[in-house]
C-alpha cells in the first residue's frame, strides 16, 4: 500500500512509533503486511469516544469554576485542609484531555499515510483508566453538586452558538481521514455504515441551531440596563471577607449592596461571620485551641476581639487575586478584626451602600433573641431603613412590625396565592431561568442572584434582564461595560448558513480529492503487487 502524496517515510515512522510503540520504519511494517483488523478499528472507536468524553468533562471543569470556591470551603469544614482545588481539576483535566487528543491526532494522521492502526497495550490500558477517571469524576458531580447540571445548561445559552461552529468545524476535518479510510478499506458494510453514520450526524448538526436559543441573540437597542453588583461578604478577592477592609473595597468596586452573614455572640452582640465554626477565617486555634471547635455564637465579644481576621488570607491564599495585593493592602489585611453589625451599618451608610444578610444559625434555640438584638442594633444605628435588607425568613412578621422600612428580600420563587406581593427575589442563579427573569421583571420584581463570578455567566443573566448580581469578582464585572457577545437574529442567520455551508463544501472536496489519490494509487499499487509476488516466487525456488 503507497503511501498517500505528502506523507514522508520519516514522518510516517515516527507517528507509528508513537501509536503502536513499534520502533520499527513503516517501510518494514509494511512488509510484514499488516493491516488495521477487526479489533484495532474497535480500539480506535474506543479512543474517540473517550476523547469526547474527556472534552465534555474539560468543558464542564470550566463551567464549574464559577462555583469552585463553595467546594474549597466544603473541603475544608470536612477536612481542615485549605487548597485551591480548582487548580487540581483543571491540571489533571487538561493531562487527561491531552493525552486522548494526542492518540486521536495520531491515529487520523496513521490513516491518512496508510499505516495500520496497531495501538500498544499501554496506550490501551491508559484509556481505560482515562475513561473510569471521568465516569468516576462525572458520578461525583452528580451525586454531591448537582446544581452544576443545570449551570451547564446555563452555560450552553452563552457558549451554544460558539459550540456549534467548533464541532461543525471538527467533524468536517473528520471527513479526511473518513474519506480515506473508504477508499482504501475492502469491507463494502463497513464503509457503508460509517459514512451513513456520518451523515446523518453531519445533518443533524447542520439543524442543531434550530434548537439554539440564548437570550443574548437581540438587537443592541434591546440589551436590560447592566446588573447592579452585590459584594458577596464583601470583595473576599481583594480582602479577607466580612471585614471592614472588605465592604470598603466592595465600595471601590461600586457595589451597590454589601451582603454578609451575622451571628450574635453569647453576650449580645451581632457580629459578621459566615461559617458555624471560626477555623477558616480567624487564629482561634492559636488563640483559643481548647475552644476552636465550638460554635462562633459561644464566644463572647470581648474574645471574639482578640481574634486576627485578615493574616489567614495571606497565609491560604483563597483566591488567586492574592498575589497581585500591593504592600499596603497586605499590611491593612493583618490588622483586620471581626466586626460588629454596628460597625458594619456606620462603614455602610457613611459610603451610602445598602447591606443584606443573613442571620446564622438558623436552626439555634435562641433565634429569637439573635433576631431581636439584631434589630435593636439596626434601629439604633441610624442607618435609613431602606437600605437594609432582610433576608432571614423566621420572625419575618415581627421585623415587618418593629422596623417596616427595612426591605424585605425572599430566598423563594412567588407563589400562586401570594397574600403580599413580593418586591425582591434573591435565589442561586441556576434557579431561575431567562424566562422566569424577564417576567419577573415586568412584574417590576427585583431579582438578585447569587454568586456570579465568571464573566460568561454575568453576560447572560445581563441579556436576561436580572436586576442584580452577587459576586465574589465585583473588579473584574465592574470593568464590563458589554456583555460578551451580542448578536441580532439576522447576524446570527447569515454565520449559521455561511458555516454550515462552507462546511458542505470542504467535505465535498476532502471526498473528491482523496477520490483522485485513490486512483492515482491503484496502478502503482498493482505493479507493486505483481513485482512483490515475483520475488517471493524467486525465493522459494
Amino acid at each position: 500500500m503507497a503511501d498517500p502524496p505528502g506523507c514522508c517515510q520519516p514522518c510516517a515512522t515516527c507517528l507509528l512509533c508513537l501509536y503502536s510503540c513499534r520502533w520499527v520504519t513503516a517501510k518494514k511494517e509494511k512488509r510484514k503486511g499488516l493491516r488495521t483488523t477487526q479489533c484495532d478499528c474497535s480500539w480506535f472507536l474506543f479512543l474517540f469516544c473517550v476523547f469526547l468524553f474527556t472534552l465534555v468533562w474539560l468543558y464542564f471543569a470550566i463551567i464549574i469554576l464559577n462555583d469552585f470556591h463553595n467546594f474549597n470551603e466544603f473541603i475544608f469544614k470536612q477536612r481542615k485542609l485549605w487548597l485551591d482545588w480548582s487548580l487540581v481539576l483543571l491540571i489533571a483535566t487538561a493531562v487527561l484531555f491531552t493525552y486522548s487528543a494526542v492518540l486521536l491526532v495520531l491515529a487520523l494522521f496513521l490513516q491518512l499515510c496508510g499505516q495500520p492502526l496497531k495501538l500498544h497495550w499501554l496506550h490501551k490500558t491508559l484509556l481505560i483508566l482515562t475513561a473510569l477517571v471521568v465516569a468516576a469524576a462525572f458520578t461525583g458531580l452528580g451525586i454531591k453538586w448537582a446544581e452544576e447540571w443545570r449551570s451547564a445548561r446555563i452555560s450552553l445559552q452563552a457558549t451554544g452558538p460558539f459550540l456549534h461552529i467548533g464541532i461543525v468545524g471538527g467533524m468536517t476535518l473528520l471527513a479526511w481521514p473518513l474519506a480515506s479510510f473508504i477508499y482504501r478499506s475492502r469491507n463494502t458494510g463497513l464503509k457503508v455504515f460509517l459514512l451513513l453514520v456520518y451523515c446523518v450526524v453531519m445533518i443533524a448538526l447542520y439543524l442543531v441551531p434550530l434548537g439554539i436559543t440564548s437570550p443574548c441573540i437581540m438587537e443592541e437597542n434591546q440589551l436590560p440596563p447592566k446588573p447592579a453588583l452585590v459584594g458577596h461578604r464583601g470583595a473576599p478577592m481583594l480582602a479577607p471577607e466580612n471585614t471592614l477592609m472588605s465592604l470598603h473595597k466592595a465600595v471601590d468596586c461600586d457595589v451597590q449592596v454589601f451582603e454578609t452573614d451575622v451571628m450574635v455572640s453569647a453576650d449580645g452582640v451581632p457580629f459578621l461571620m459566615h461559617d458555624d465554626e471560626l477555623t477558616r477565617t480567624t487564629n482561634v486555634q492559636a488563640v483559643f485551641p481548647e475552644r476552636a471547635a465550638l460554635n462562633s455564637t459561644t464566644f463572647n465579644w470581648t474574645d471574639l476581639q482578640q481574634l486576627d481576621a485578615g493574616s489567614w488570607f495571606l497565609e491560604r491564599k483563597p483566591f488567586p487575586t492574592v498575589h497581585s495585593l500591593s504592600a499596603g493592602d497586605r499590611h491593612q489585611a493583618t490588622k483586620q478584626r471581626i466586626p460588629s453589625l454596628e460597625q458594619a451599618l456606620e462603614a455602610a451608610k457613611q459610603s451610602n451602600i445598602s447591606i443584606m444578610f443573613d442571620l446564622r444559625p438558623e436552626n439555634h434555640s435562641d433565634y429569637q433573641s439573635f433576631v431581636n438584638a439584631t434589630l435593636k442594633v439596626i434601629l439604633q444605628s441610624g442607618i435609613p431603613l431602606q437600605q437594609v435588607l432582610w433576608l432571614p425568613d423566621a420572625f419575618r412578621e415581627q421585623v415587618k412590625q418593629q422596623a417596616p422600612g427595612v426591605q424585605q428580600v425572599y430566598g423563594r420563587k412567588r407563589l400562586q396565592n401570594e397574600k403580599e406581593p413580593l418586591l425582591h427575589v434573591n435565589l442561586p442563579y441556576q434557579d431561575m431561568s431567562s424566562e422566569e427573569i424577564r417576567q419577573y421583571r415586568q412584574d417590576n420584581i427585583s431579582v438578585n442572584l447569587y454568586v456570579v463570578n465568571q464573566p460568561w455567566l454575568f453576560s447572560v443573566l445581563w441579556c436576561s434582564g436580572v436586576t442584580s448580581v452577587t459576586t465574589n469578582a465585583c473588579q473584574v464585572l465592574k470593568e464590563m461595560k458589554h456583555p460578551i457577545w451580542l448578536l441580532p437574529s439576522s447576524t446570527y442567520l447569515m454565520i449559521w448558513i455561511v458555516v454550515d455551508c462552507a462546511s458542505f463544501l470542504a467535505i465535498l472536496w476532502a471526498f473528491f480529492l482523496l477520490k483522485k489519490c485513490s486512483q492515482r494509487r491503484r496502478p502503482a499499487e498493482s505493479e507493486t503487487d505483481v513485482l512483490l509476488t515475483k520475488i517471493n516466487s524467486l525465493m522459494q525456488e
